[in-house]
């Protein structure tokens, strides 16, 4: 099944949206990729230094996607086995694609409320993280990127929402994992300090053009789902 009823691959969908997510990811994730930055020795902060650092942090990071991913899937599998429920799911995605995308234009910020959801259990693992500090380990810094793949966000809800209706565990952690990928270059420059690339992506019009693309692709999922006679 292909929840996006395009043509287009959705692995190449979900890292597109990774891409255009990048503005969020700066806000929610930035702080933590410079204070890695930031942690290491003087003596040890050489670029090749900081840069493997970075890499395995978000390594780290997709990874804890791809498992969420791989758990909603399988969710997703239990939920599609009622009649109707896989159009419900995609429909449910879709929408959750529209409310990412106000997020990103910073239109509205329900997704905040879907956010605070997840702050409880963030809650109870946000400790082992800060225990890990300062990272100056390449499997420290994995480690770190492995637990603060669970905070709470809702750019990575709205995939995983995605990922529900795929209903499928390996193709689930695929699309997570190509998200977690478009991500990147946002919170490399962040951590790497490539200010003009962290300040395209965070300038007001790449949010507007990121935020209608994703709505006009949101829009045309639903089209094609209650169109008569379209495949679903």
């Amino acid at each position: 099944m292909n929840p996006t009823g395009l043509d287009l691959p959705p692995l190449l969908a979900a890292f597109v949206f990774g891409l255009m997510g990048g503005a969020h990811c700066i806000g929610m994730c930035g702080g933590i990729m410079s204070a890695l930055t930031f942690a290491v020795p003087p003596s040890m902060r050489h670029p090749a230094r900081l840069g493997g650092l970075l890499l395995s942090y978000n390594v780290g990071r997709v990874m804890s996607y791809m498992l969420a991913g791989a758990l909603v899937a399988s969710l997703g599998t239990l939920l599609s086995l009622s009649p109707g429920a896989g159009v419900a799911l995609q429909a449910f995605a879709a929408v959750m694609l529209i409310l990412m995308a106000l997020y990103i234009a910073n239109w509205w910020k329900g997704l905040l409320k879907v956010e605070a959801v997840g702050r409880r259990f963030w809650h109870f693992i946000e400790p082992f993280g800060r225990r890990l500090m300062p990272v100056v380990k390449l499997p420290q810094a994995f480690a770190l990127g492995a637990i603060w793949g669970w905070l709470p966000c809702g750019l990575v809800y709205s995939m995983l929402a995605w990922s529900l209706a795929i209903a499928d565990p390996l193709r689930g952690a695929l699309l997570m994992g190509a998200f977690g990928v478009g991500t990147l270059p946002a919170l490399l420059a962040t951590g790497l300090a490539a200010r003009q690339l962290r300040d395209l992506i965070r300038h007001p019009t790449t949010r507007t053009i990121a935020a209608l693309s994703i709505i006009a692709f949101a829009l045309w999922q639903l089209f094609t789902l209650y169109t008569p006679g379209s495949a679903h």
